[in-house]
């Protein structure tokens, strides 16, 4: 049996989590399932913060699955808790890299990075909606419990980060789909202290400790553009986070006060059911 390293198998779910991208906006009948496979390339610094910057190019699996109460898509997986006219509760799930430190100068020295996954309830608010649903604005507000990818998982923070969502179906008359969102990142302080806190048994005279603790983490702001073909599916996105004012900043391990990341994928999709279900996302 062929085993996939941790690190690579990380990298791959934050891929496939990295490029989420907008959905079709009006109702139609779509597959209840497709199944594909692709590749993404993706240009991301090691952690919020770092100045070493890596890119890769990986495999992506396509897996797309539609139930009423379920949907596993390209933005990940979500469950319909509750929903009202105006409002809805989902479950959301995110991902973050794995970093070796001593391929990373700021954390020589220190304990890895473990690949991460965060998961965790959200209430979306539906603000307004135009032309047939063709543009919706709305207010999300995930709340997600992380957790490191590794033989004995460890309870890695929570983290808050509520967004204005933007989003067009149709861009020209063409069916490009076009996504974007802002908003200001919280979390605990047992999660800054496993990105950014610094140890007496890790100082050093460049590199003196720090305890990170919890609140606000930064600005976040995301474009995303992607569009289906008949059988094919292409996607990218590009994002920006400014790290001023973040309860971090001082940390030795911040060696920049902004991220800048970006990606796209690219994905081939032979299979699909020929049973059709009505969706209105």
């Amino acid at each position: 049996m062929i085993k996939t390293p941790p690190r690579v198998a990380g990298l791959i779910l934050c891929a496939a989590l990295f490029l989420g991208f907008p959905q079709q906006a009006a109702a139609e009948s779509l597959p209840q399932w497709e199944l594909g496979a692709g590749a993404a390339g993706l240009l991301l610094p090691d952690y919020r913060g770092s100045d070493e910057v890596r890119s890769y190019l990986l495999p992506l699996p396509y897996i797309i699955y539609r139930l009423e109460w379920l949907k596993a898509d390209r933005t990940g997986i979500h469950s319909k808790l509750l929903k009202w006219e105006l409002a809805e509760v989902n479950l959301s799930l995110s991902a973050t890299p794995p970093v070796r430190s001593k391929n990373n100068r700021a954390r020589e020295g220190m304990s890895d990075l473990k690949p991460m996954v965060e998961f965790g309830p959200s209430l979306d608010i539906h603000l307004w909606h135009g032309d047939g649903r063709r543009f919706k604005l709305d207010v999300r507000t995930p709340v997600r419990a992380a957790f490191t990818v590794e033989s004995h998982p460890r309870d890695a923070g929570v983290n808050l980060s509520p967004t204005l969502n933007f989003d067009v179906a149709g861009i020209g008359g063409r069916p490009w789909q076009l996504g974007m969102l802002a908003g200001p990142i919280f979390a605990t302080g047992r999660q800054h202290r496993y990105f950014y806190g610094v140890s007496e048994s890790d100082a050093r005279p460049d590199r003196p400790a720090f305890d990170a603790g919890g609140g606000y983490g930064g600005l976040q702001f995301l474009v995303a553009l992607s569009r289906r073909f008949e059988k094919a599916w292409f996607g990218a996105y590009a994002r920006y986070d400014t790290l001023r004012g973040a309860v971090f900043e001082d940390s030795p391990l911040v060696r920049r006060d902004y991220y800048v990341s970006a990606g796209f994928a690219i994905a081939w999709i032979p299979l699909q059911s020929s049973r059709m279900v009505e969706r209105d996302d």
